[in-house]
């Protein structure tokens, strides 16, 4: 810079020549009439070094594009960058589509990228449980998401339904105050006429899909029992099992309960639009960026319109009709069962002198020891490393 001033002091001096400042400065005469120029253009703020990044860079974002990505984000705010990606690859193509990195860059210079607080732990979906639903309808995964209060104060506990292995929703419900199995069959019952059956239910251990009495059987597995539905139960204390239920619930929060709608119409208006968003237009990253919509099937399992009667057991099994009260005669004894199988038939298998084991449909309830008089429910088989090697235990069982 400073050669620079020194040699166009000189040229406006008239001192020398342009060969004997090309001499002087040990530079080509090209470059002496280049300085000579931009001083003519700019004055002496022109000798400066200019910047060699090329004006138009051939892999830069077209404001076309840039335009097209914050429409899609300002329709979409709670979409990150994969999400939003996948929208602009429909729209341009792959030549045109920039990378995710690149997304991510411009929702953060836009200042639309979220900022992540402090980790919190979270049910995330676990493969280990799940390994053998490879199929729509394999699996349906319900559960209650945690109850909050609308605008106008009254409470609201969504009844959710999704098939495990497309993470299609298949229902959603807002309910009020009862969360029982008269508020929740209903809504079954519409979704199994819509989509047909699955062949199992995964749920928690809680009310209405589960009871502590024998078998953990209530009055909705039954149901789904008799449905050919298989209840398929999570351990006490790992929602994780669940974890891709879990994880669709976290969504449906932050879309339509944070914050809340101002009362029950509204917020299941809002349940609607999330459901039709959810299956129909939200990439999945689990799936392949796909929307789940496009990895679902219905069932080829229709509902009946008549409840299935009973299959029956074995010949050599004895039978029993559970009563009014829960109760099974045996020898002019009343034995306890379950209130959730009155008025249903359950059978004795004999597995050694006195006792039985006790089955409803295929499902193994417990054993009935004549000698005590009761019946003895199965406690789940310990895991390997648990520090036992040794078969189911057994629990009393309770209603």
């Amino acid at each position: 810079m400073n050669e620079r001033v020194m040699m166009i002091g000189d040229w406006l001096r008239g001192e020398d020549t342009v060969s004997d400042l090309a001499d002087k400065y040990g530079v080509s005469r090209k470059s002496v009439y280049k300085w000579i120029g931009r001083h003519a253009e700019g004055g002496w703020g022109a000798l400066e070094d200019r910047s060699r990044a090329a004006l138009n860079h051939p892999n830069a974002v077209s404001v076309e594009v840039e335009r097209l990505l914050l429409e899609l984000k300002a329709g979409k705010p709670l979409w990150g960058a994969p999400k939003l990606r996948c929208k602009l690859l429909e729209a341009l193509g792959e030549v045109k589509c920039p990378a995710e990195s690149t997304v991510s860059e411009i929702l953060r210079r836009h200042g639309l990228s979220g900022v992540r607080g402090k980790a919190r732990r979270r049910a995330v979906p676990s493969q280990e449980p799940m390994e053998h639903c490879q199929g729509a309808n394999q699996v349906w995964c319900s559960d209650y998401k945690g109850w909050f209060r609308t605008g106008d104060g009254k409470k609201c506990t969504p009844l959710t339904i999704t098939d495990g292995h497309s993470r299609y929703l298949l229902h959603c419900q807002g309910l009020g105050g009862s969360t029982g199995t008269l508020a929740a069959k209903p809504l079954f019952i519409a979704t199994f006429r819509e989509f047909g059956l699955p062949l199992a239910m995964r749920t928690d251990n809680g009310p209405p899909f589960a009871s502590c009495g024998l078998g953990g059987l209530s009055e909705l597995s039954v149901w789904w029992m008799l449905l050919g539905i298989r209840p398929e139960r999570i351990e006490p204390g790992k929602p994780q099992q669940n974890g891709r239920h879990e994880r669709m619930h976290r969504t449906l929060k932050e879309a339509t309960a944070d914050p809340p709608r101002a009362n029950l119409r509204e917020q299941q208006a809002a349940f609607d639009a999330f459901r039709e968003e959810y299956n129909v237009e939200r990439p999945h990253e689990a799936l392949g960026q796909k929307p789940p919509a496009t990895c679902y099937e219905r069932s080829a399992r229709e509902y009946p319109v008549r409840l299935p009667k009973q299959a029956g057991y074995p010949d050599d099994w004895e039978k029993r009709r559970v009563r009014g009260a829960g109760q099974m005669k045996w020898k002019g004894k009343d034995v306890r069962i379950s209130d959730a199988l009155q008025g249903l038939e359950i059978g004795l298998k004999p597995v050694a002198e006195g006792q039985w084991a006790v089955y409803f449909e295929t499902v193994e309830l417990g054993t009935f020891d004549e000698r005590k008089g009761r019946v003895t429910g199965l406690k789940r088989e310990r895991k390997k490393g648990s520090g036992s090697d040794k078969g189911p235990e057994k629990e009393e069982g309770k209603v």
